[in-house]
């Protein structure tokens, strides 16, 4: 028959452990008192950017999701146009020149406007952005005149190639669920 071990200084360990848990329930609250604190800040931007429409220049822009911009005719159908695409995640910057939308099917490219360089505007990566801006056929002459003006690298260069389309931003702001 198997003998039953004693179970001398077990009660120590439960003490150790207890302490520990209300260690980690502790930070755990600290931890999301921390991401209230975000989640109210970003809020207060998305409403400052709702309240500010009224008086935006760009009001008339037309509203498009995201990944309209991919699919089916894609952004040939609003090539030309004033275009505001809303709260759509920051994929990778693009050199100095612009950045990619984080779109389902394909990473979708937006330029700066020359306002935009001139005053070194950026974008960060992972943050979530709405953007009003006009869509443009993308060309190798247009990637090329990019690296030549020493805003994109030569890789950089063949990644924009490969777009059909860009947006032109006439407008960035913080979108909702994330700043810039």
């Amino acid at each position: 028959m198997a003998e039953k071990a004693s179970r001398h200084g077990a009660a120590d360990l439960g003490v150790i452990l207890m302490v520990l848990s209300f260690v980690a329930i502790g930070y755990f609250m600290y931890w999301l008192r921390g991401q209230a604190e975000i989640e109210r800040a970003q809020s207060a931007i998305v409403t400052d950017t709702t309240e500010t429409m009224g008086n935006d220049p760009y009001a008339g822009a037309t509203l498009v999701a995201a990944g309209d911009l991919v699919t089916g005719t894609g952004a040939a159908a609003y090539v030309g146009q004033m275009v505001r695409v809303q709260g759509t995640q920051v994929a990778s910057a693009l050199g100095r020149q612009g950045f990619w939308l984080d779109v389902p099917q394909s990473p979708f490219l937006v330029s700066y406007s020359s306002a935009m360089l001139a005053d070194s505007t950026t974008v960060a990566p992972g943050s979530r952005v709405t953007v009003v801006g006009t869509v443009r056929a993308m060309s190798d002459s247009v990637a090329q005149s990019w690296r030549q003006a020493g805003r994109i690298g030569e890789g950089d260069a063949l990644a924009a190639s490969f777009s059909t389309h860009f947006i032109e931003a006439a407008q960035i702001r913080p979108g909702p669920g994330g700043g810039n």
